[in-house]
């Protein structure tokens, strides 16, 4: 389950990379077909990197969030924070959709879409990285997790010659 929570983690932050590319593509790409005389208007539907954005950001990243947050239900054993972060990244990926939506009424909301992409995929690095813990999480008694200590001393070999 460990691995499964980290490569669905992984998915995502490379979703928001196809979302940041595929919306570049479309716009860049209408901009070359409005220098080349295509007319925007009313009945203008996109093109495909419009349509790879749209497809990706209405099916495939909900489903990846929905997927994490089922897995982290299974892996909260193996992975500490496993079921908070997913869920911090699913109710990101909503929210996401979400400011899609409001965006086509007041476009000044798209700011906030570009914005939160951003902590989409902070957030799924973050979920990813939670992984490489070796240790299982133990529950302390205050309901949080304990942290292992963090080691001390340089970790640079000891000279054996004077300086």
């Amino acid at each position: 389950m460990k691995q499964t929570y980290r490569v669905i983690a992984g998915l995502i932050a490379l979703g928001v990379l196809v979302q940041a590319a595929a919306i570049a593509f479309g716009w860049f790409d209408a901009i070359h077909d409005l220098d080349s005389g295509l007319v925007i208007d009313e009945n203008y539907e996109g093109n495909a990197g419009h349509v790879i954005h749209g497809m990706n950001g209405l099916i495939v990243m909900p489903v990846l969030g929905l997927l994490l947050l089922i897995v982290s239900a299974f892996a909260r054993r193996e992975v500490p924070g496993a079921v908070q972060w997913a869920g911090i990244v699913f109710g990101l990926i909503v929210l996401q959709v979400a400011l899609a939506f409001v965006s086509f009424s007041a476009p000044v909301v798209g700011t906030l879409h570009g914005i939160n992409a951003l902590l989409i995929i902070g957030a799924a690095g973050r979920a990813a990285a939670l992984t490489r813990t070796t240790q299982a999480a133990r529950r302390s008694s205050e309901g949080g997790y304990d942290v292992p200590a963090q080691s001390t001393g340089s970790a640079a070999p000891q000279s054996t010659r004077t300086v």
